[in-house]
């Protein structure tokens, strides 16, 4: 079982899941509206040659915050936390903003980023090119009465299946509400907008891009220029499956990170 754990970083109160186990550790970046257990299925398939080291980054899970949802408060964020632990270089794997996250990390700060896995986060994340950057949360319920309660507030806004955002829900004195603030993931979202292609060109590890055939957010276009104008990238694409690759293919996702760890 993880441990969560908690790390005073850069003046903050900062929650991690350390999955544990000898293995070479691999920093996980979830992405908005995300937690860190949501990587507990792939440190499992990992272990016990990984282990996974999972951060909440601000503002998300049992994490603090302090306002600022700049990506590069993300940045320092991460870095700061692997200089605490006294990691690095490592793999570091991020999901859609933690793969924005990882490979800014990766250009900024070489010396703690081994290799990279980036699942659905974009060079370049703005219209036309990036359709949907932004999920609008902004009238989103507070509270309600139950779980069931708030699922059906949520997919009522047109979210088909609100599962994934469910991870982050838990009951509070006053009901079922999200552990994150809509109104920060909002800032946070709009921060994001923009061109990251000199981050993503910038850095030299091995990389590895997922990427959904079916997703809502990443062009299968931009995955293609992203891997062809970066060397020593490999891009592996999942037909069928959308944005959280590793919750549509778990078994496909794990294998594939797997494979390039391997490689490594």
């Amino acid at each position: 079982m993880p441990v969560e754990r908690h790390a005073a970083v850069r003046g903050l109160r900062l929650a991690y899941l350390d999955f544990g186990g000898p293995g070479e550790p691999v920093l996980a970046l979830h992405g908005h509206f995300g937690r860190a257990r949501m990587f507990a299925p792939l440190a499992a398939a990992l272990a016990p040659g990984h282990r996974v080291i999972a951060l909440e980054q601000r503002g998300h899970g049992h994490s603090e915050r302090d306002g600022d949802f700049t990506p590069d408060a993300y940045v320092a964020d991460a870095a700061a936390f692997l200089r605490d632990l006294g990691l690095g270089p490592v793999t570091v794997l991020g999901h859609s903003m933690g793969g924005v996250v990882a490979f800014r990390l990766a250009a900024r700060h070489p010396d703690l980023v081994r290799a990279l896995v980036v699942e659905e986060g974009g060079a370049l994340n703005r219209p036309p090119d990036a359709p949907n950057p932004v999920l609008d949360v902004s009238g989103w319920p507070r509270r309600a009465a139950t779980l069931i309660g708030l699922r059906r507030e949520v997919e009522s806004r047109g979210i088909p299946d609100a599962s994934y955002f469910l991870e982050s829900a838990a009951e509070h004195p006053d009901g079922w509400g999200f552990l994150f603030d809509p109104a920060d993931m909002m800032e946070s979202q709009r921060a994001l907008i923009g061109d990251w292609w000199p981050d993503w060109l910038a850095s030299t590890c091995p990389a590895l891009l997922v990427h959904g055939r079916d997703s809502f957010v990443m062009p299968t276009a931009m995955a293609v220029e992203m891997a062809e104008r970066r060397p020593g990238t490999a891009l592996r694409e999942f037909p069928g499956c959308g944005h959280w690759v590793h919750d549509d293919d778990p078994d496909g996702f794990a294998d594939a990170v797997r494979e390039f760890l391997a490689a490594l």
